[in-house]
């Protein structure tokens, strides 16, 4: 076995394995010794990253240039253009000028996606989804490129290659694709106590977002907002879906990623073809240093978050998708997100884990997009300024130069212009980005600030924040993750890092498992009650929206379904601002009970009660005793049952319930009913269709 270093509290509680007889020493490319991998070069403990790294900056870039041309991780994504309007000014905190005037709007371009599959994976696996957004400023391109979680895996980005590598397919097998229900994965959690916090968001049901319309947004990292006076405020960004939140479960994702692989990017697709646009409330935290100083945890960890109900979020925008792109490859494909995109008025902070971004993400498009010159991409490029070409500099020539320059200033300063040439363009002091000028000393050092060192208070608090509903989803998806791991000792070691967030859940999962639990793992700093924060619920919290708004109805009918009931359900659906798919055991002209005929949105076979939102039966008496015969119609019904939404059935169609195995219950009305039964899930059926954790 090989040594681990004493967890320190003065070096954040991170593991380090140490070379030794069965181990050798760990090196750079060209052969020198690392001291330490677990943390970037930085100027005192919670100082900004230095460029010197070395180490960082040789596995950064070996790592942005591991896959041509898909993206290494976010491969798998969809997106849409739209806009952002200010609805709060913020004039008096920042210089930026989309914040400036109430009404203004700023043209974007949105990228949602999943992590750790490649393009060619599905869009529902148990993954944390990606939310990039493009502000095409009139100062340039804003780039808030985040996740549908506050919180990351780690601490430091010279770690995320190893992340990464970890939650990939195995190295030796080529598998699983885009899942993380593997030795790999959980071995680097298991070791890595930092994860804790994010990986019991990982574990929820916010890696099963039901839509991209139905997620919330978030900027991670903290970041500044600098006045025209040059002051400094800092911020955390939070997208708010307008649909409200709402998720899948595991049993329906899984079911989902068969019927439609493309089931996501379909919705997103569908909904903006129909009207249905997504929309999201940009919501911001706003707080100065002696907040920060005041708080039991570091603003500048990337995996704590700041609790609303601690500092309340203040929305100041909203974004509105209304237009897919016109060509997927061309827009969605080669769209470059890059977090050191910043904008005058808006600036990073010393997150160690931002900082690393900052760097990597511009090599990765270099790489991945073959040039220098990505910018030029439609795109990517900026649109916002007037006067022609929307940036001037005296950057030229490289692989695809899609741009004639013209004179032969192609330096800075000249003097050209005083004899009559083009002498291009000049710096602006005045209107120009200016880096907020914080003071900055320490020795240089790779450690882990005390103040990092908690990695088990939050993931305790968010446990405790979930409704019973969702902590029986925790850990059930533990058991699942965890009973595909075939080394025992990781299996432990997890579960004795649970038993720092709380004993209930680790003794569910070992229960789940059949096993002992461990002792609990030695923790590097006191681990905290902190009060619970209602807000990071989706089941029965303040963003889960009961409505049809956006949603799907699917209604099943058949020959000889009364046309009357067909046609005041269709109506009802549509008054609450659902979208009603009529699904029939064949497609075409279906003839209904007054000898009329209407055309099936879908057939049967191709349309599982997984893809729709909620469900109606309307049958006739002959119509429904056939269809207790065929497979499709009862598991159609079934599911829709198993997976807690509301079934409408008119009385013909009882005995394919009854088939199905339906007990009543508040989601399984009458016709009459079923539009406001619709609106909701039946979270308190589900002890009744299965076993949880």
């Amino acid at each position: 076995m090989h040594d681990m270093d004493p967890r320190n509290p003065g070096n954040g509680g991170e593991t380090h394995q140490v070379a030794d007889a069965d181990h050798p020493v760990l090196t750079t490319n060209h052969g020198m010794p690392i001291a330490d991998n677990q943390n970037q070069l930085k100027a005192g403990a919670r100082g900004p990253v230095l460029l010197e790294d070395e180490v960082y900056r040789e596995k950064m870039n070996h790592f942005d240039h591991e896959r041509i041309p898909e993206r290494i991780v976010h491969a798998r994504g969809t997106a849409a253009h739209g806009y952002f309007e200010c609805t709060d000014s913020l004039s008096d905190i920042t210089r930026a000028e989309l914040f400036q005037k109430k009404g203004q709007r700023t043209e974007v371009f949105v990228r949602f996606s999943t992590v750790a599959g490649g393009a060619g994976s599905v869009d529902t696996p148990r993954d944390v989804r990606g939310f990039a957004v493009k502000f095409y400023t009139r100062e340039g391109n804003w780039d808030l490129v985040g996740n549908n979680i506050p919180v990351f895996f780690i601490q430091d980005a010279i770690k995320f290659p190893d992340l990464i590598h970890a939650a990939k397919m195995e190295a030796d097998r080529g598998y699983p694709q885009a899942a993380t229900a593997h030795d790999t994965f959980w071995d680097f959690i298991s070791l890595m106590p930092e994860s804790t916090h994010m990986i019991l968001w990982a574990m929820s049901d916010r890696t099963l977002p039901k839509s991209f319309a139905t997620m919330e947004g978030f900027g991670i990292h903290t970041f500044r907002f600098v006045s025209a006076e040059g002051k400094s405020t800092f911020v955390k960004f939070h997208w708010k879906p307008k649909a409200g939140l709402a998720s899948s479960i595991w049993d329906e994702t899984v079911k989902t990623a068969g019927a439609d692989p493309d089931y996501q990017r379909r919705d997103l697709f569908e909904r903006i073809g129909r009207g249905d646009y997504p929309e999201w409330e940009l919501g911001v935290q706003l707080f100065d240093e002696e907040f920060a100083a005041s708080q039991p945890y570091d603003v500048l960890d990337a995996t704590k978050i700041i609790p609303e109900e601690v500092l309340p979020v203040r929305i100041v925008g909203k974004m509105v998708l209304d237009r897919y792109p016109d060509n997927y490859f061309a827009e969605t494909e080669q769209v470059a997100f890059c977090p050191s995109h910043m904008v005058p008025g808006i600036d990073h902070s010393n997150d160690p884990l931002l900082q690393g971004r900052l760097f990597s993400y511009q090599d990765t498009q270099i790489k991945r997009l073959g040039s220098t010159n990505w910018h030029q991409i439609p795109v990517n490029q900026a649109k916002g300024r007037a006067g022609g070409c929307p940036f001037h500099n005296f950057q030229r020539d490289g692989h695809m130069q899609m741009q004639v320059p013209k004179g032969r200033a192609n330096y800075e300063p000249n003097s050209l212009h005083l004899a009559g040439e083009e002498g291009g363009p000049r710096e602006d002091p005045k209107a120009g980005f200016v880096t907020f000028p914080a003071e900055e000393q320490g020795p240089k050092l790779r450690i882990r600030p005390e103040s990092f060192a908690d990695h088990y208070s939050q993931a305790r608090m968010f446990w405790r924040s979930m409704d019973p509903a969702e902590q029986a989803h925790i850990a059930s998806a533990f058991v699942f993750e965890l009973s595909k791991v075939s080394l025992e000792h990781i299996r432990r070691q997890v579960m004795a890092n649970l038993r720092n967030v709380d004993e209930a859940l680790a003794t569910r999962v070992a229960d789940g498992l059949a096993m002992d639990l461990p002792d609990a793992a030695p923790a590097a700093a006191p681990i905290l009650d902190m009060a619970p924060s209602p807000a990071l619920r989706i089941i029965r919290g303040p963003l889960e929206k009961h409505t049809l708004e956006g949603r799907t109805v699917g209604i099943l009918f058949a020959d000889g379904s009364d046309a009357g009931e067909l046609e005041t359900l269709r109506r009802g659906v549509k008054a609450a601002g659902g979208h009603p798919l009529l699904i029939a055991p064949k497609v075409g002209q279906v003839p209904l009970s007054d000898g009329s005929t209407v055309k099936a949105d879908a057939q049967l076979f191709g349309q599982p009660s997984v893809t729709v939102d909620a469900c109606a039966v309307i049958l006739s008496a002959e119509a429904a005793a056939k269809l207790t015969k065929e497979g499709a119609a009862v598991q159609w019904v079934m599911d829709a049952f198993g997976h807690l939404k509301a079934i409408g059935h008119n009385p013909a169609a009882q005995p394919l319930l009854d088939k199905a195995g339906v007990e009543p219950d508040a989601g399984v009305v009458a016709l009459d009913g079923f539009v406001e039964a619709a609106k909701r899930r039946y979270w308190d059926r589900e002890p009744k269709v299965r076993t949880l954790a």
